[in-house]
């Protein structure tokens, strides 16, 4: 995954908590790049193949390194095995 079009890291916002940028130069999936950053979130498998990471987005896009065998709905991602294509907003329990 590359960075934006336009040369630009896109942000990822943590509703209600925090916003970073996110590096695909230092971080393989948004998961590494939440727990950078301190963000809480549960996972298992790293992978795909759970869907304990699952997350809800409120706007954005993401793009899968591979696709995930765990069930998503619209909404939701799968933060270990995505990085994000544009600016996102993340729901957190």
């Amino acid at each position: 995954m590359t960075d934006k079009a336009d040369g630009k890291r896109p942000w990822v916002f943590i509703q209600g908590q925090q916003a970073f940028q996110f590096d695909s130069q230092q971080h393989d999936s948004l998961l590494e790049a939440m727990e950078a950053h301190k963000v809480p979130v549960h996972y298992e498998c790293r992978s795909g193949y759970c869907g304990a990471c699952r997350t809800m987005t409120l706007d954005g896009q993401v793009e899968y390194q591979h696709q995930p065998i765990a069930f998503i709905r619209k909404g939701e991602i799968l933060p270990c095995c995505c990085t994000p294509t544009t600016d996102i907003t993340l729901v957190r329990d």
